[in-house]
């Protein structure tokens, strides 16, 4: 299995459960900033038709590609049935954010074979390991 940074190095689209409008929320400015750096956000809302000016999707099953990477933020509670959805999807990696936590899901994810990574922030680690997907 990769660790954190290697699964964060090697997906190119990051498919955000619980994207948000919010400048002010993590759930805004993280995704951002990886768009900044060079990595495919698909904003999944369902309150929103788009973010970042990217297409908003209502949940995983809507999203018409296969999924790299599934962030999410979302309290720790929903995770779960997040997981679940990403696995019937077959979703590559899963990766919850900071302060985000579920055993249920984490042993879900670990029967499908599915990576997955908890309670740390993209933005810190793609920081941190001074990851970028832009060129030059």
């Amino acid at each position: 299995m990769r660790d954190p940074k290697q699964i964060l190095a090697e997906a190119s689209t990051i498919v955000v459960v619980g994207a948000s409008r919010d400048p002010e929320k993590p759930s805004h400015s993280v995704p951002l900033q990886m768009m900044r750096h060079g990595w495919r956000i698909i904003p999944v809302n369902p309150f929103v038709d788009e973010i970042f000016g990217v297409q908003a999707y209502p949940s995983l099953a809507d999203v018409p590609e296969p999924l790299d990477m599934v962030n999410v933020f979302r309290p720790s509670a929903d995770a779960l049935e997040v997981v679940r959805q990403a696995v019937s999807i077959g979703a590559r990696s899963i990766w919850l954010q900071l302060g985000i936590v579920n055993a249920e899901a984490r042993r879900l994810a670990g029967e499908a074979g599915i990576e997955y990574v908890e309670d740390r922030c993209l933005a810190v680690e793609r920081a941190v390991g001074r990851l970028s997907r832009v060129s030059g």
